[in-house]
């Protein structure tokens, strides 16, 4: 499903005439298959969220490639990797990144809205999905009015509205209580489990690490697989 190959970033800093290459991530070779749940975890400044990035699109790499579903995506144009995240990847985030003018069901409904798929069909797809979390009867509600554990439900939702075969996660449990985050990992199971979609976890938590098959830690820019670092929880 995903297969990264001699991936290594730089970050510059400085100014053009002097400027400094920092090395963040050193010929990452890493490979996670269709179904999988991956844990990636490791210290502050370790090159997590960079890796993620990096798999999302959202920065290119200094060297090597990254290959999704068939599809060297480091070719991609900005437009081209906007398509291929709507098509193919679902993201939850830390901090829900929800909009918050934006009702429950509005902001599921947008990456529809993005695909051009029209309003009825939209609106089918909304309520399905925000049934299937829990938020049936909170479509109406805005952020605001929401509990934390409600809101990831709605970043969950909108994730899966688009029935992506990856979802990566960067510190999904980071805002919710012990009793949510429970919760949250147990969805993440069933949904691995019922419908085969591959999950990416960006964390530091070890609860959350052992719902994942493998874990994988990064030291200073390198890559550790550590399949025996946390045992799985099925």
């Amino acid at each position: 499903m995903i297969s990264v190959k001699k991936l290594s970033h730089d970050f510059v800093v400085g100014k053009k005439n002097k400027e400094t290459r920092v090395p963040v991530l050193k010929d990452i070779d890493l490979s996670i298959f269709e179904g999988e749940i991956v844990s990636i975890v490791g210290k502050s400044g370790s090159g997590k969220s960079t890796l993620l990035n990096l798999m999302s699109g959202f920065m290119k790499p200094t060297s090597g490639s990254i290959e999704i579903a068939g599809t060297d995506v480091t070719k991609l144009s900005e437009a081209q990797w906007a398509d291929f995240r709507l098509e193919h990847i679902g993201f939850i985030f830390q901090s829900f990144q929800l909009i918050p003018s934006m009702t429950a069901y509005s902001n599921v409904e947008l990456p529809l809205k993005i695909k051009g798929m029209p309003i009825e069909k939209r609106r089918k797809k909304v309520f399905e999905v925000l049934e299937r979390v829990g938020l049936k009867g909170f479509e109406e509600f805005y952020p605001s009015e929401l509990s934390g554990g409600q809101q990831q439900r709605v970043g969950i939702a909108r994730a899966l509205i688009t029935k992506p075969s990856i979802i990566f996660a960067d510190e999904p449990t980071g805002s919710l209580d012990n009793e949510t985050e429970q919760e949250f990992l147990q969805f993440i199971q069933e949904l691995n489990k019922n419908e085969g979609i591959t999950f990416v976890i960006i964390t530091h938590d070890k609860d959350v690490a052992k719902v994942a098959h493998r874990t994988i830690e990064l030291v200073q820019g390198s890559m550790v697989e550590r399949g025996e670092l946390y045992e799985v929880q099925r």
